[in-house]
């Protein structure tokens, strides 16, 4: 996909602060620490459209970016270890909960899982609640850079076998751009 512009919008704390509902929406859910900001940088070939840190939870609101005037890329905030109080973490369930289960222009959900280890019980739990919903969900595979070339394919199958999955997810790795097209085709 050609990418000619591709800005920053706004950043929601709840539902009423969300764009009005105009343009297509493809959101990005994972754990916290998984590399949801980095794959929407390397799909978008930016650097730092999307803070990125090595520290669990610094998404902590719901983003929007605005992508050729055409579609919004939609970067949540993460589950799982984020360094946070128990009542913020809740809080961002229900504002996250409240985008995916309510936003009518939300198109696909990308669930990105660590292709390093076997998917966690709340990545199953997500990819359960949004097969519920019916929402349509691209599973990815993130860091499969930090893999041996003799363990994808065995730690791929895991993730398939794990998220009852049809197919073999994506992979994407922030160091090998070859693998944003595949992505793209999906989306």
């Amino acid at each position: 996909m050609k990418i000619h512009s591709a800005e920053f919008v706004l950043s929601a704390a709840s539902p009423w602060q969300f764009p009005v509902p105009s343009l297509p929406e493809i959101a990005f859910a994972g754990r916290s620490n998984v590399g949801k900001s980095t794959l929407i940088n390397s799909l978008l070939n930016r650097k730092k459209l999307v803070k990125t840190s090595s520290t669990p939870g610094k998404t902590q609101l719901i983003n929007f970016f605005k992508i050729n005037d055409e579609f919004y890329l939609v970067d949540v905030p993460g589950y799982g270890f984020a360094k946070v109080p128990e009542s913020v973490s809740k809080q961002w369930q229900r504002l996250i909960e409240a985008y995916l289960q309510e936003r009518e222009t939300l198109r696909k959900v990308v669930l990105i899982v660590d292709s390093r280890h076997k998917p966690t019980a709340q990545d199953r739990q997500l990819k359960e609640w949004l097969d519920f919903y019916q929402r349509p969900v691209l599973i990815v595979a993130s860091k499969i850079d930090k893999l041996k070339r003799g363990q994808i394919q065995k730690h791929l199958k895991q993730i398939k076998q794990e998220l009852s999955l049809d197919k073999t997810p994506l992979v994407h790795s922030s160091l090998e751009k070859g693998r944003r097209e595949e992505i793209w085709k999906d989306l």
